[in-house]
């Protein structure tokens, strides 16, 4: 699936998708020690704001999902010519009311921000953009989700799949059902010759993305 730069709002997967895909690299990645940390944390992970996602340099996202099935996607990339655009772009133009206003206003006072997309109805939106803009920084920092083949790849990188005796596609597939059990998990970890999993926060992380944290099955 390809990303146009700028990204327009038909680029983005459902986002039933896009948070699964997203969720199972956070689930994988958790450990009871980032968890504790009270500083500024990278890498992918889940809280109570959504899914996040800071690689401590180019890029840092969220995925927050709302009420009544919205979500708001919100970062930026290194790549993005929004915030520094000239005149300004308002990255609120349209939007609608129920977006999370003050963290995405405190962002935006900090030009920690490259750009909004919100998703209701049915369909991604976001604030139109002038002619001649080049990047939005969408394309950088969301293709590892959005295309399959490089969600896949970003597991394998990472020894979460066949180094762990569960194939990428096993794993991503159990994900996209909403299906990726404790169960799982353990035989995940079981499975595996690597000390770096921490299964009790993998879990905690879980109950904040499958079914039980109120996941939608796709």
């Amino acid at each position: 699936m390809t990303i146009h730069r700028p990204g327009l709002p038909g680029d983005l997967p459902r986002p039933e998708v896009l948070w699964a895909r997203w969720a199972l690299v956070a689930v994988l990645q958790a450990t009871t020690a980032a968890e504790r940390s009270r500083g500024s944390r990278t890498g992918f992970w889940i809280d109570d704001e959504g899914l996040h996602l800071d690689d401590c340099g180019c890029t840092r996202w969220t995925l927050a999902r709302m009420d009544g099935g919205r979500f708001v996607l919100y970062g930026e990339d290194e790549s993005s010519d929004v915030k520094w655009h000239q005149p300004p772009i308002d990255m609120l133009a349209g939007a609608p009311d129920w977006l999370p206003y003050e963290t995405l206003h405190d962002l935006l006072e900090g030009y920690e921000l490259g750009c909004i997309y919100w998703y209701e109805n049915g369909s991604w939106a976001r604030a139109p953009y002038p002619d001649g803009l080049d990047d939005d920084g969408l394309d950088c920092g969301m293709s590892r989700f959005v295309d399959k083949g490089e969600a896949l790849g970003l597991l394998d990188g990472n020894d979460y799949g066949a180094a762990a005796g569960h194939s990428a596609e096993i794993l991503l597939d159990a994900a996209e059902r909403y299906r990726l059990t404790p169960e799982l998990l353990a035989s995940v970890v079981t499975n595996s010759r690597d000390e770096h999993w921490d299964l009790p926060a993998m879990t905690r992380a879980l109950r904040g993305v499958g079914p039980a944290g109120g996941g939608v099955p796709v």
